[in-house]
């Protein structure tokens, strides 16, 4: 018997990126489906803030992600500007059924080369490769958008919080650095289900910070 995983991701991350990369060692009886959301969506819901909107944070994550890229020998290159507005990438990859394929070519538009989405000749040309003649046509479609409404609110049903994010069995892998868990998971769903682990799961809070 098959086991199910959804992926929830947004284009914007780079996290997301070089975990995608990495789902090809999910084994061979999962089933996997890709489901591009707005991150800000998921952001705006929770009311918390991306690691691009704190300074700070900003220029380590570029600076880590372009380490750890070059660490796992992942071809990477950030694109020129960052953050982005993802709704074309997002609607184009929803609009050609988030296939497996056509998720890693834009991807690898983004990350491996770090195409620019905002150059509409440039992101028509890469459109073109895909099949898709008229992209503004194509992403414009009231179809295409719900989709990725409807995506994004079921994945806030689902608890979802930040991309990438795996989800399997009601258990939520928010991270590229939970790729190992998700995959311990996969050999074990003990591993969550140790004392130790449900004692977390339950834990109070001790204190709560005013807002």
């Amino acid at each position: 018997m098959s086991r199910h995983i959804d992926w929830y991701f947004d284009f914007i991350s780079p996290f997301a990126y070089l975990q995608f990369k990495h789902l090809d060692q999910l084994p061979d009886d999962v089933e996997l489906r890709l489901v591009p959301v707005l991150f800000a969506g998921l952001l705006g819901h929770w009311e918390h803030k991306g690691p691009a909107e704190i300074p700070a944070k900003r220029v380590q994550t570029y600076r880590y992600c372009h380490w750890l890229a070059q660490r796992l020998r992942v071809p990477y290159r950030t694109p020129p500007a960052h953050p982005f507005n993802p709704l074309t990438v997002l609607r184009l990859a929803i609009a050609l059924d988030a296939r497996r394929p056509v998720v890693a070519a834009i991807f690898d538009y983004i990350w491996g080369r770090g195409g620019d989405v905002d150059d509409r000749a440039a992101f028509a040309t890469f459109a073109a490769s895909l099949g898709v003649e008229d992209v503004e046509a194509c992403i414009a479609a009231p179809a295409v958008k719900q989709t990725l409404r409807a995506n994004t609110d079921a994945a806030i049903a689902r608890g979802v919080y930040g991309v990438p994010t795996a989800a399997i069995d009601g258990e939520l892998f928010w991270g590229f650095d939970t790729t190992d868990l998700l995959l311990d998971y996969l050999a074990d769903p003990g591993v969550l289900a140790t004392p130790e682990m449900q004692r977390l799961a339950a834990l109070p809070s001790a204190a709560t910070r005013r807002r």
